[in-house]
């Protein structure tokens, strides 16, 4: 059972629903502002987490990377934003943790400053040092399908690629 939780930039609703049942920290560039019991908000930047290496258990990210380095939300200029996002995120998730990640998934392309669309291998690449552990999608035809074939989301046009990673021993 997880009774702590961490999550980097997801959605207010999201966040809000979630601190109904766990412990959460959430971490943002713009910090919330809310009371709720169970829900404590920071400010930080996804490029540099408040957090040791290898300490976080359970972390989330859901539609989040596609958006950093294209200056969209005050950051500056970087088209290695993702790449960035996601080595920042393996480094603070601790043995054994899980992290739960999600971003649109498709022919690779960038939308203006808007996001980018990843090919869903690059992402898996992106977090070589994680173990997959499920990959689920939501298709171009809005239909969830868990445990997706892989090839369903390399030939979309926008679907939505929901990664569950862990970091194993070595």
């Amino acid at each position: 059972k997880v009774t702590h939780h961490v999550d980097v930039g997801s959605s207010v609703m999201y966040i809000g629903m979630l601190s109904m049942i766990t412990d959460v920290v959430f971490v943002d560039i713009r910090p919330l502002t809310a009371k709720l019991d169970r829900l404590d908000c920071r400010k930080g930047s996804i490029l540099s987490l408040p957090y040791k290496s290898n300490s976080v258990q359970s972390l989330s990210c859901l539609n989040v990377a596609e958006h950093v380095g294209l200056g969209r939300y005050g950051d500056p200029l970087d088209p290695q934003g993702t790449v960035k996002s996601a080595r920042e995120l393996s480094r603070v998730l601790a043995i054994n943790g899980n992290l739960y990640f999600s971003l649109p998934v498709g022919r690779p392309r960038l939308c203006f400053n808007a996001h980018r669309i990843h090919s869903p291998r690059h992402i898996i690449e992106y977090f070589h040092d994680l173990s997959l552990i499920e990959l689920s999608g939501v298709t171009d035809d809005m239909v969830f399908e868990r445990n997706i074939d892989i090839t369903v989301l390399e030939e979309s046009n926008y679907a939505c690629g929901l990664f569950w990673f862990r970091k194993e021993p070595r």
